[in-house]
């Protein structure tokens, strides 16, 4: 009898409660500091002080471009070839203001190759240095820049994009799912093989030539550009 009585008195407390002015009570482990907003008193909301009984609306999502393999806005570009890489601009955009790619610059324009490489991609670049194409036999530069070479030129500079946007964190998985090694399918059709050498992510092309990764993770509007100190040569 004594808890039936009991009961009865809780519920009726509760019913008085939820009918004062300013709503029910307060959970226990709902905030309820008092704060004042312009000029107004409200509590404590999960999205901050309420303005005279008004919840505020909750925050807005993070901006896009944030997420991984992506530069955050206002986040300071990478430098190349002594120039500032903008994540906002294309491959093309950025590759031209390089000092250091100004032999590729002239094979991607010799090749036909501009259009594709600031269309929305996203495209993985492998870009070797002018110090890498003067590395390879006299004379190779200037006979794939011939007109009649055309098809070769464009052979060898594919050969160098990889469809997708593969940062250093994602080739790193890629190699470690695959035993220390990582297969990538070109946009020429040949393939690349991945690998670590200690901190560095090494490219090895079809002839057996290695490339190391100088400079990883510029990012582009339309991909990311991997600096690579060897020129990577087809079958």
């Amino acid at each position: 009898m004594h808890k039936i009585v009991l009961a009865a008195g809780i519920a009726g407390l509760l019913t008085a409660c939820s009918s004062m002015p300013g709503g029910p009570m307060p959970r226990p482990d709902a905030r309820t500091d008092v704060a004042t907003t312009n000029g107004g008193t409200g509590v404590m909301t999960p999205n901050g002080p309420s303005v005279n009984g008004m919840a505020p609306p909750p925050p807005p999502p993070p901006p896009m471009g944030t997420g991984p393999g992506m530069a955050a806005p206002g986040m300071a570009p990478v430098m190349v070839g002594g120039a500032p890489m903008y994540a906002s601009r294309d491959i093309i955009d950025n590759a031209v203001n390089s000092r250091d790619h100004t032999t590729l610059v002239a094979a991607v324009k010799a090749a036909g190759l501009v259009d594709t490489l600031k269309g929305p991609g996203p495209f993985t670049v492998f870009a070797p240095t002018n110090a890498a194409f003067a590395a390879l036999p006299a004379g190779t530069v200037d006979t794939l820049l011939m007109p009649a070479n055309k098809p070769q030129l464009t052979k060898v500079l594919t050969y160098h994009v990889v469809p997708g946007r593969l940062d250093a964190a994602a080739l790193s998985r890629q190699i470690a799912a695959g035993g220390g090694r990582a297969m990538l399918r070109t946009a020429s059709g040949g393939n690349l093989t991945a690998m670590m050498q200690g901190p560095n992510v090494v490219i090895v092309d079809d002839k057996g030539g290695r490339a190391m990764v100088t400079t990883a993770n510029v990012y582009q509007s339309n991909g990311v550009i991997h600096v690579v100190d060897k020129v990577l040569l087809p079958n």
